[in-house]
């Protein structure tokens, strides 16, 4: 299937989850994940499917000012 992460086109195996995904670009904590511009909790990432054509934002927190 294919899926938006960070507006990047990717294709990811049928029935994948948010893990899943996370799991493939491996970001450096911490950071959180929305799908659809839903909020997904951490609990929550490895039973939340994906469908063909979601679009995932994985958003670190940046500082300074």
């Amino acid at each position: 299937m294919n899926v938006l992460i960070n507006q990047t086109p990717t294709e990811l195996p049928e029935g994948a989850s948010v893990a899943d995904a996370i799991a493939l670009l491996a970001p450096r904590p911490p950071f959180a994940v929305a799908v659809n511009l839903q909020f997904i909790p951490q609990t929550r990432y490895a039973e939340q499917p994906l469908q063909d054509a979601d679009q995932l934002e994985i958003i670190s927190p940046v500082t300074g000012g």
